[in-house]
């Protein structure tokens, strides 16, 4: 057994002493260091953000940005939050890929306030690939899929605040969302795939209520959702790439201010990119002709020269009023226009330009007189238009115009089994157009005050007339 000396153990156990002596006094300096406070609570809160946390930012006073954002950091995924309002001064991220699948409710009860620029939400993702499932990686399957957004009100308090951003995400879903007093509600930016959006109030915003802004876009569904009183237009696409679009069962009203630009309530701006294959179904889109050449339903196409950039596309079994253009097509091809029931299209119900391979079927082009005021219009006018058919038009009293349905510079157009009555000008005017067909139609104006316009009126060009019945004639 090693025996050490009594004297060499006494400065070991004394030397022993200090160490420890030593290190306890740096312990407690450290710790009782306002920084180890601070490192040891923002460590804890990052662990941990607990209902008690929510509530203390949940009055409308205190900044709740920072909070919000640990506990999204946190992966905690299934955000709840209590009722309250959260001021934010900076956008909250959701980066999918670090903190993994997320859903944020607030169950109805919970209200976000954006006092800075830029979205109140940003949802981020890494999606690369297309909606085919062999080009969408692991990781987005594993940790970024269907990131929810559900019953929370975002309100802009900043002239620049938004409320949900998308970005390069997979199968993001928004539900049950009101926003308002923002520039843009739902802005989705540089490239998503599977977009659902439903039973949203996107309201009274400076902007656009959903705005798909330069953006590559495979699959939205836009449903049941009450788009209202944005200034900057109701849906909007420009400089983007889409394929997919419907538009289901909205009630989409108001979206343009005699202060902003043109714009429309749904607004496809194909001028610089494209946007093919979807639908606008079964949707109440209306108001207000006091904004300057403002319209329901307007696509804009690139060019004459490639007037084929928006189409495919379906408008159909809606309810449309009360702008300057109800619907105006440019540079179009391959639309259907059937089902809908149109009127006080104040300069136009129907206005095509350069449009291609239209079929537009059945439609109810009225006035009743019930509505005022009651100078609209309501005439349909195609110019430069080809290729296509108008079949079972029911118009009715149209004002102040040459014809109630004009084709100008038009040719190989099928017109048949459409009822013209009781319009201003010529029921049906061709003018400079060639090789259209104009079949078994009825144009009648037996009002007592009506002008002696004739019912079909030719003015140039090589047509087939058969089967037609008129009462004011037909000059050639």
């Amino acid at each position: 057994m090693l025996r050490i000396p009594a004297e060499r153990r006494g400065r070991f156990i004394a030397s022993r002493a200090v160490a420890l002596a030593l290190l306890i006094a740096l312990y407690g300096a450290w710790h009782g260091s306002p920084r180890f406070a601070s490192s040891l609570k923002a460590q804890g809160e990052a662990r941990v953000i607990t209902t008690a946390h929510l509530a203390a930012v949940a009055d409308g006073k205190a900044d709740a940005t920072a909070t919000l954002q640990q506990l999204i950091d946190s992966g905690k995924g299934e955000i709840e939050l209590p009722k309250g309002v959260y001021r934010l001064t900076a956008p909250i991220v959701v980066d999918l890929d670090r903190v993994g699948f997320t859903s944020i409710s607030g169950n109805g009860v919970a209200r976000l306030v954006m006092e800075a620029a830029g979205p109140a939400l940003r949802i981020v993702g890494t999606h690369d690939g297309t909606a085919a499932p062999h080009t969408v990686k692991q990781n987005v399957w594993d940790r970024q899929r269907t990131p929810l957004v559900d019953a929370l009100e975002i309100v802009g308090a900043h002239p620049e605040a938004n409320g949900v951003e998308l970005y390069k995400t997979m199968q993001p879903t928004l539900t049950r969302l009101t926003i308002r007093h923002c520039l843009h509600a739902v802005h989705i930016v540089t490239r998503n795939r599977n977009v659902q959006i439903s039973d949203c109030h996107l309201y009274e915003n400076r902007g656009v209520g959903v705005y798909m802004d330069g953006v590559n876009l495979h699959q939205i569904n836009v449903v049941g959702c009450h788009i209202s009183y944005n200034d900057g237009g109701g849906i909007v696409c420009r400089d983007s790439e889409i394929r997919n679009l419907q538009i289901a069962g909205c009630d989409i009203e108001g979206n343009m201010s005699p202060e902003t630009e043109p714009t429309a309530n749904v607004l496809l701006d194909c001028r610089n990119g494209s946007v093919r294959e979807g639908a606008v179904v079964g949707c109440t889109i209306q108001h207000n002709h006091d904004s300057p050449d403002s319209a329901n339903i307007r696509f804009l196409g690139e060019s004459a020269e490639q007037p084929q950039k928006v189409g495919n596309f379906c408008i159909s079994d809606n309810a449309l009023s009360d702008v300057r253009v109800n619907i105006h097509l440019q540079h179009a091809r391959g639309v259907t226009i059937t089902g809908n029931t149109i009127w006080k299209g104040f300069d136009y119900n129907v206005l095509a330009e350069d449009c291609s391979h239209l079929v537009i079927g059945p439609n109810l082009f009225d006035r009743n007189p019930d509505y005022r005021p009651p100078n609209s219009t309501n005439c349909l006018v195609f110019r430069d238009c080809s290729d296509s058919t108008l079949t079972g038009l029911h118009v009715f009293h149209t004002l102040g115009t040459e014809a109630a349905v004009l084709l100008e510079n038009c040719r190989w157009m099928n017109i048949s089994g459409c009822t013209i009555l009781d319009s201003d000008g010529a029921g049906l005017l061709l003018r400079g157009s060639d090789r259209c067909s104009v079949t078994n139609c009825v144009i009648r104006d037996e009002r007592e005050d009506a002008d002696d316009a004739p019912s079909i009126r030719i003015e140039g060009g090589r047509h087939q007339l058969s089967g037609n019945m008129v009462t004011g004639g037909i000059v050639d």
